[in-house]
């Protein structure tokens, strides 16, 4: 028997056209703040330790991944940075 409800076809994601951060990784945001900024401006910027203390891309995931708020702050940080880059 075959079913018909499961044809393999990948699920298409869905469209996010008013999401600047649509498709864009913690990860390549990370990079690109701390190659713009360095880890101490970020520190300065938004206090956390994960840029304070042996900071590194790893264990800023980590954290940000379980820390909405200190996500949201990384991430309106890259909005404001490719703003400027775009203007």
């Amino acid at each position: 028997m075959i079913d018909t409800a499961m044809d393999n076809e990948p699920t298409p994601r869905k469209e996010q056209p008013n999401n600047p951060l649509h498709g864009v990784k913690l990860a390549d945001i990370l990079e690109v703040l701390v190659e713009h900024y360095g880890w101490e401006s970020m520190a300065a910027k938004v206090n956390v330790n994960c840029f304070k203390s042996d900071p590194s891309i790893k264990s800023s995931l980590t954290f940000l991944r379980k820390t909405p708020w200190a996500r949201d702050k990384v991430e309106a940080l890259y909005l404001e940075l490719r703003g400027r880059r775009e203007r």
